[in-house]
């Protein structure tokens, strides 16, 4: 019991790039006051991997500036407690909700750089980022509410 929870811990811990961690992607303060395992399964480890070194990564060395996951990876039990759609790439460890001084630059960087994505939507605080672990890429840049 003690040998499984040490690996868990290493692979929430675990660095993906050189700015981002698994650990900010299942990390929830909602999860934790309700109690709910927020781990992801293989496919979304997959995908929230996929995430940061396509397009977290790429966009933040472009960027050159600081990006703080806001919200990562959510278990549908999580998703449901914060409200979260329906179908939300949360679930899938294919979305993250990027936290900056200023999201607008944010977006024009990635516009800039040309950076694939599957879609970009700027609220006043920060900004949705997804990638798709299969399939294309729409490419969505959408503005949120504010």
């Amino acid at each position: 019991c003690r040998l499984f929870r040490m690996k868990r811990l290493n692979q929430c811990m675990e660095k993906i790039t050189k700015n981002f961690s698994m650990e900010e992607f299942v990390r929830s303060e909602t999860a934790g006051r309700m109690g709910i395992s927020n781990e992801p399964d293989s496919r979304a480890r997959l995908a929230i991997i996929n995430l940061c070194t396509k397009l977290l990564q790429p966009l933040r060395d472009a960027y050159g500036k600081p990006m703080e996951i806001n919200s990562g990876y959510r278990c549908p039990a999580l998703n449901e407690a914060v409200n979260g759609a329906k179908g939300s790439q949360h679930m899938k460890g294919e979305a993250a909700d990027v936290r900056c001084d200023r999201p607008a630059e944010l977006v024009r960087c990635l516009m800039d750089e040309g950076l694939d994505f599957d879609q970009c939507i700027r609220y006043s605080t920060f900004v949705h980022l997804s990638y798709k672990l299969e399939g294309e890429n729409r490419r969505q840049f959408l503005k949120g509410k504010y």
